[in-house]
């Protein structure tokens, strides 16, 4: 397993056996309020470091599986490929655009303000770079278990993020953050080839 994989798998695991030992308030301090939320009455100020530290917060049990298991799933091989250190900040890129486009996107639709906890930001930028990188190995859908090339499973994904998020359809889910992490994820990809001549 390469480290930044295994890192960021344990320190998931870890932030979220400490929400369920309680006692401390992590979603007050670390989850994605939106500025809309700030002020005395309405909730936690919006501070910087919460662009990223909500990423390592959770829901529930299933939501911090369905996220390790891609976070496995593409981020060994992409690990492998890009090195630990640009790996690493691609990730964490990818979390960040997904805050801000999920900030930006809710407040101009104005949707009710409402913390975003998940590193599925992340996750959707890595499964952007492995549709590019690795476009037709075989990635199956749970439901239904239809086997598909990664970069159809890439297209797919993000279309359906879109219509969600455009209709509403989907309630209780940060669908512009999915978007805004593979928007992140594919400008690190521009810059990666930009400075490699290709």
């Amino acid at each position: 397993m390469p480290p930044v994989t295994l890192a960021l798998l344990v320190g998931n695991l870890v932030v979220f056996l400490l929400q369920l030992a309680g006692g401390l308030p992590l979603f007050e301090w670390f989850a994605l309020w939106p500025p809309a939320l700030s002020g005395p009455r309405s909730g936690p100020s919006f501070e910087l470091w919460r662009l990223l530290t909500y990423s390592f917060l959770h829901g529930s049990a299933l939501h911090l599986m369905f996220n390790m298991l891609a976070l496995y799933t593409f981020g060994r091989d992409l690990e492998r490929l890009f090195g630990s250190s640009w790996y690493l900040q691609y990730y964490l890129v990818s979390v960040v655009a997904a805050a801000l486009s999920h900030v930006v996107v809710t407040a101009w639709m104005g949707a009710p303000p409402f913390p975003t906890v998940g590193a599925s930001g992340g996750v959707y930028g890595l499964l952007l770079a492995y549709g590019v990188y690795f476009p037709h190995r075989t990635l199956i859908l749970l439901f239904p278990p239809i086997p598909l090339p990664a970069r159809v499973f890439v297209v797919l994904f993000a279309a359906l993020e879109l219509y969600f998020g455009v209709t509403g359809t989907v309630s209780g889910v940060a669908h512009f953050a999915h978007l805004g992490g593979m928007l992140g994820g594919w400008l690190m990809i521009r810059l990666r080839r930009r400075r490699r001549g290709r």
